[in-house]
């Protein structure tokens, strides 16, 4: 266990690099881009990350104990990031594998640009609420928003997957009127619907202390892009 109160940025991200093995760090106060680029590791992390925490990660898995600031999980390729708290606002931006856990809620633009090539498909589950623009551009992946707590504010803000073009967003509850585009449709399905989505939040389910059973015994709204390009409508003549 390192406590890297006080330290800088560069100074951390030297440590992660040349430290074998699992890492525990404490004290974490805003120092940016933890573990950019990781392959391979374990990394645990006490306090809060400052931006692009696992920013181009390559495989290596990160748990946060505690909240996360913005862009986490930046263009990330493969791996893992748990956040048992809050993450800020365009978490998973231009993400193209593994996957992003959040036991509470999400800033604006979280996945916008997500993409997916191949096997490789990109997933965010967010116990929470999500913020506007939730999904923008969205080209691949998957992302669930399971409105856990939300205290009776929306689950998800304004403008909705604006530009979403590929992929699928499913959201706990019936949520058809929540401002959706028309390049999108929407229909309710059942728990025993969520396909691979369901191990996805079981896997939530494990990492947080969830319960499966009553998350899924929800129904859910289903979003997925009714074109490939939204704003064909917006640039070309008919």
């Amino acid at each position: 266990m390192t406590d890297i109160k006080g330290a800088d940025f560069r100074s951390v991200n030297a440590l992660v690099r040349n430290t074998q093995g699992a890492l525990e760090l404490t004290g974490c106060r805003g120092q940016r881009f933890i573990a950019a680029g990781s392959a391979g590791r374990e990394i645990f992390i006490h306090g809060t990350p400052g931006n692009a925490l696992g920013a181009y990660l390559n495989g290596s898995e990160i748990t946060v104990f505690g909240n996360a600031q913005d862009a986490v999980g930046d263009t990330m390729n493969s791996g893992k990031i748990v956040v048992h708290g809050n993450i800020g606002d365009a978490a998973g931006y231009a993400m193209r594998g593994g996957a992003i856990y959040v036991k509470g809620n999400a800033g604006y633009r979280a996945g916008i640009h997500m993409k997916e090539y191949g096997e490789k498909k990109p997933v965010i589950v967010i116990g929470g609420r999500a913020g506007s623009f939730l999904g923008e551009y969205q080209a691949g992946g998957t992302i669930a928003v399971l409105g856990i707590g939300c205290g009776g504010q929306p689950t998800v803000g304004d403008y909705p997957c604006t530009g979403m073009h590929g992929g699928k967003m499913l959201i706990r509850g019936d949520m058809r009127e929540a401002g959706f585009p028309e390049s999108v449709s929407c229909r309710l399905i059942g728990g025993d619907e969520l396909g691979e989505s369901a191990d996805h939040i079981r896997e939530f389910c494990s990492l947080f202390g969830a319960d499966f059973g009553e998350i899924t015994a929800s129904v859910f709204t289903l979003v997925t892009p009714d074109s490939k390009n939204p704003y064909k409508r917006m640039y070309v003549a008919n």
